[in-house]
């Protein structure tokens, strides 16, 4: 006998998600869903490896802004369709300053509470870090058996108070006294919030913002605490250059998948989907997943800089462009870019625009381990060859030195992105940082950047020799700068000369 209803009850609209699962109310469900479960298991769990490091960086941010409440959240659940969600992700400063990593926490919201430092010395810390979030909810509960979002028979157990300040060093509080807790001392403290995080949470702070007479310098406020936290990103500690290697290992085993993969490429319809699926597969059995959308670019497709709808053949003579990074469960991502023959050997038409290209970056290399090198003299570098080899192929209108001038930069024409952008949490990291931090800033060891030169000829561009329309090619490679300031390339693994790429893919293949 189902159970029964009032017809002529008017159901609200944001109530009728829940038609499909047929939920029952009744005191008696309720009584026995709540009862026959066995115990927690006990213990809790271990002090993650991240943990002394966020604190290092919470003390750094705090040192910035030693009187200000930082509010740092990590962000809500996206609604894919209807009541599905897309797979968490937190904000990467959220992630930097806490240690978490994976699909932790959703709503969450770590906020650095200023201290009263005035009697004590430089080494006397200048914020508690409290982190606010929703732990599970008890067996008696409805969210247990009937919240689709948050409930433990729906989506698994979440961390209890005790077991996230175990893992994390940080003192926890539940979600719902946040308000109270940005409202102490309102008056008297000013509020930082990383805006485009969390509405919710900027609506919140907004609030107590108005409510204290603060609110007239908010976007300013803000905009600097993003700055700080982006430029804080700049030199990776050493528990992020290991997440980095492990990223670029993972991504490397990928890119030996993808090879293997080839001759089922070609067979299908859509081989680039083919390309896309085996590298995801790879992300997702050794990592958080992929870092950003694969680029399975085959043809002419690759002379589109962010192809990812790979929709297309991969067809024998072709080259494939695949730009693509697995991110690890710390959600350091890799961001590789290697260009390869479909056929396992390149052409003489595409082999002299991979060695252009790859000269490119040999001089982005060698320019990168000078001393004192500036972030734009890695772009400056490989702009030089590519604009020499353009002039000699009789492309440009002038002579190298003519297009490299300001006034000219006619090579620019087939290289429109720039050769290097920080990596780490973010695959273009540090994107909030000055340009003086960044582009005008001096190669420091514990960065992390890419070298990414490339040339594009569109199939129905006429300033391009016929045998080369159709063609790009792009190599990318990630590069940690070492205490004593020479670089390593990280992604060294992965063949880049044509003769060893040639090789390596016909032992994969063999």
């Amino acid at each position: 006998m189902s159970e029964a209803h009032d017809d002529d009850t008017e159901q609200a609209l944001t109530e009728r998600g829940s038609n499909r699962s047929q939920r029952p109310t009744s005191q008696a469900f309720r009584a026995f869903i709540a009862d026959g479960w066995g115990p927690r298991p006990d213990g809790l769990p271990e002090r993650s490896p991240a943990a002394d490091h966020a604190a290092e960086r919470r003390a750094a941010i705090g040192a910035r802004f030693p009187t200000d409440r930082l509010v740092i959240p990590a962000g809500q659940l996206v609604t894919r369709n209807n009541d599905n969600d897309y797979r968490f992700r937190p904000h990467s400063a959220f992630a930097h300053l806490t240690g978490l990593g994976t699909d932790q926490e959703p709503d969450a919201v770590l906020v650095l509470h200023p201290l009263d430092t005035q009697a004590g010395g430089p080494d006397v810390p200048t914020h508690e870090a409290v982190l606010y979030f929703r732990p599970r909810a008890g067996r008696d509960t409805e969210e247990f058996y009937a919240d689709s979002r948050y409930g433990e028979l729906w989506v698994g157990v979440r961390p209890s108070l005790a077991e996230t300040a175990a893992q994390t060093g940080l003192r926890t509080e539940h979600i719902d006294s946040l308000t109270d807790a940005l409202s102490k001392d309102a008056g008297q403290i000013r509020l930082r919030v990383v805006p485009a995080a969390d509405a919710a949470v900027e609506a919140q702070v907004a609030a107590v913002r108005e409510q204290s007479g603060l609110a007239a310098d908010a976007t300013e406020a803000d905009a600097a605490l993003a700055e700080a936290l982006s430029e804080l990103r700049l030199i990776k500690d050493p528990y992020e250059i290991e997440q980095m290697r492990e990223a670029v290992a993972a991504t490397a085993r990928g890119f030996e998948d993808i090879v293997r993969s080839l001759p089922r490429a070609v067979e299908h319809p859509r081989g680039e989907r083919v390309i896309e699926g085996v590298f995801g597969a790879r992300a997702r059995e050794e990592g958080n997943g992929v870092g950003y959308d694969t680029i399975a670019a085959a043809g002419n497709h690759a002379n589109t800089l962010h192809w990812i709808v790979n929709d297309g053949p991969v067809r024998p003579g072709q080259l494939v462009l695949v730009d693509a990074g697995v991110e690890v469960d710390s959600l350091y991502t890799a961001d590789v870019t290697r260009t390869l023959p479909v056929d396992g050997v390149f052409t003489a038409a595409q082999r002299k625009v991979y060695e252009a290209v790859l000269e490119a970056a040999d001089a982005s290399f060698a320019r990168a381990g000078r001393p004192g090198a500036i972030f734009r003299d890695l772009h400056t570098a490989a702009m030089e060859v590519l604009a020499a080899r353009l002039a000699e192929w009789g492309m440009l209108p002038g002579t190298a030195a003519e297009s490299l001038d300001p006034e000219g930069q006619y090579h620019r024409r087939w290289m429109v992105h720039g050769t290097s952008h920080h990596l780490g949490l973010d695959v273009h990291d540090c994107a909030q940082a000055r340009r003086e931090m960044y582009l005008d800033g001096t190669l420091t060891p514990g960065m992390i950047f890419t070298i990414e030169p490339g040339l594009y000829f569109r199939e129905d561009d006429l300033k391009v020799p016929e045998e080369l329309r159709g063609m790009a090619v792009r190599i990318e490679d990630d590069i940690l700068v070492r205490a004593d300031g020479s670089v390593e390339n990280l992604s060294a693994a992965l063949p880049r000369r044509p003769d060893e790429i040639e090789a390596w893919m016909a032992g994969l293949r063999a």
